[in-house]
């Protein structure tokens, strides 16, 4: 796959797709609504930094609860273990209704 080239104002960036992927960027833009391929593929990167951005601020907001002590680190034995204990008390639950 060819490189994009980014001007230095960082004004455009071009990016080649194989041809069966530019028809289905097509495709799906004109089924959406969204316009053009290009608006499509722009709505869906900027939806990818907003996504990202949140998933940072999850994880350094769970990084600083670790590191404050708020909560406390569970192994991954320990995590299954009271999963397998929830699942049991809603199984016993659901068979005395």
């Amino acid at each position: 796959m060819p490189l994009p080239r980014i001007s230095r104002t960082l004004g455009l960036v071009e990016v080649h797709f194989a041809p069966e992927i530019e028809q289905k960027l097509k495709d799906l833009a004109e089924q959406s609504g969204r316009g053009t391929a290009a608006e499509l593929v722009q709505d869906v990167v900027d939806g990818y930094f907003d996504e990202l951005a949140r998933t940072r601020e999850m994880l350094n907001s769970r990084h600083d609860d670790l590191k404050s002590g708020r909560v406390k680190p569970m192994d991954g034995d320990e995590f299954l273990e009271s999963l397998r204990r929830h699942e049991d008390e809603l199984r016993k639950k659901q068979s005395t209704q």
